[in-house]
């Protein structure tokens, strides 16, 4: 078990989930995945949370599950699903959470690791971040979420390609992929994660965060069915203050100022 492996900082409407383990590489363990998980619930129903921002210390956002406590056969077994279904629930929590979600990497993303790098709504990177499958190393297949989001992000047969073939995957092509948004230079990476979920952050969250969710769900609906969502999210959405404070702003000269519901 961890003892206490993320720490979380408010500043204004952002909050900064930050994994700092730097000993360890940033492994985890069902202690940093409970960790993750009371984050997701706590920060995802806050309504004075705007943009949840997931990030990480040192040179390692996380290198996958803590071998440390393995012992490499199937003894294992029970140990392998404990930590993955406590890492599935963190990754749930994140994904149904109506906050937007931003992820920054500064460094390498490998095995559980490179699936809570796919998780975020936008993901940032440093010229110096490197995203690896990591899995087949070792014998194992995909958990984390990676072989859910990795082909809804990149198509089926790039996703194939990363998994099978493992080879590392830089900060540029990963933007070229469709796995990160945008590469910046490793100095500007703080100040330009700053200002991204800064820009998240002043948006109209409750229609951010709602637009998120049909863009992924999409996947798994119907036309129809997506249709039938797009018609109750609008409607809902008109009984929020900031549709009345967009709309009074669209008939006046300044810009709306948006207060997240």
């Amino acid at each position: 078990m961890s003892d206490g492996t993320l720490t979380i900082e408010r500043k204004g409407g952002v909050a900064t989930v930050t994994l700092d383990n730097p000993e360890g590489r940033n492994a985890f363990d069902t202690g940093t995945a409970d960790e993750l998980i009371e984050a997701a619930t706590t920060l995802g129903t806050d309504p004075d949370v705007r943009c949840i921002v997931l990030t990480h210390t040192s040179d390692f956002f996380g290198i996958g599950a803590d071998l440390t406590q393995l012992t490499g056969d199937a003894s294992d077994e029970p140990d392998i699903r404990q930590l993955a279904g406590r890492l599935h629930e963190a990754v749930i929590q994140f994904h149904q959470a109506p906050t937007p979600v931003v992820g920054g990497i500064d460094g390498v993303a490998a095995g559980a690791g490179f699936g809570l790098a796919l998780l975020p709504d936008l993901l940032l990177v440093s010229e110096d971040a490197r995203l690896e499958f990591a899995y087949p190393r070792i014998g194992l297949t995909g958990d984390g979420g990676s072989t859910f989001f990795l082909p809804r992000l990149v198509g089926l047969r790039a996703a194939k390609e990363i998994a099978l073939l493992d080879e590392p995957i830089d900060a540029e092509r990963a933007v070229e992929l469709g796995l990160a948004n945008e590469v910046v230079p490793a100095d500007e990476f703080d100040e330009r994660l700053d200002e991204l979920a800064s820009d998240i952050a002043a948006g109209p969250t409750t229609a951010l965060g709602n637009t998120a969710q049909l863009l992924t769900e999409s996947f798994d609906r119907s036309l129809e069915s997506q249709l039938a969502a797009e018609t109750d999210t609008i409607g809902q959405a008109t009984a929020t203050e900031d549709y009345e404070r967009g709309f009074a702003a669209f008939f006046g000269d300044e810009d709306p100022e948006f207060v997240g519901r």
